[in-house]
């Protein structure tokens, strides 16, 4: 008789989930992402959150959205999620998904693509209007990215959307 457990995660779930987790380590107190890269294999090659660069002290850094001088503000110090899975990386990323909780920016979107990652699936896209997601879609529509939302009816564990 099989008595196997059929009430576990989908490779997607547990990714996706392993991405909110790492959101949760972010100092960010307005936008806390998190990403988890994958290879073709389901092997976990990378994971990372948004936060400030190594050997840089987040208590003395900006965390600010607006201020008089950009300086004042998160924006230029902070390094993404997506960036931080890649740079945390440990294998080759060509053909892998990068699973993430917020759609990449352009910036991040330039990583992906020459990092060889061939996949995006995001959980939540706040700012699609935003010239930077519109750049990210083009970017990606042009180097054949395929980008898919993550299947919100796909419920992750007992927790809601970190």
């Amino acid at each position: 008789m099989n008595t196997m457990d059929t009430n576990y995660l989908t490779w997607e779930q547990y990714f996706m989930a392993i991405a909110m987790v790492s959101s949760q380590r972010s100092k960010d107190p307005n936008t806390k992402v998190g990403a988890c890269i994958v290879n073709p294999d389901n092997k976990i090659v990378g994971i990372g959150y948004n936060g400030m660069p190594i050997g840089c002290d987040d208590k003395v850094m900006p965390w600010e959205r607006s201020a008089e001088s950009q300086l004042d503000t998160k924006y230029p110090f902070v390094v993404h999620s997506e960036l931080n899975a890649i740079l945390n990386s440990i294998k080759d990323l060509h053909g892998c998904t990068l699973y993430v909780t917020l759609f990449p920016c352009n910036e991040c979107a330039k990583a992906i693509i020459q990092s060889g990652i061939k996949k995006v699936i995001y959980y939540e896209n706040k700012y699609p209007d935003s010239d930077s997601v519109k750049a990210a879609e083009i970017l990606f529509r042009v180097a054949k990215i395929q980008v898919e939302p993550y299947n919100k009816g796909d419920a992750i564990l007992a927790f809601a959307p970190l």
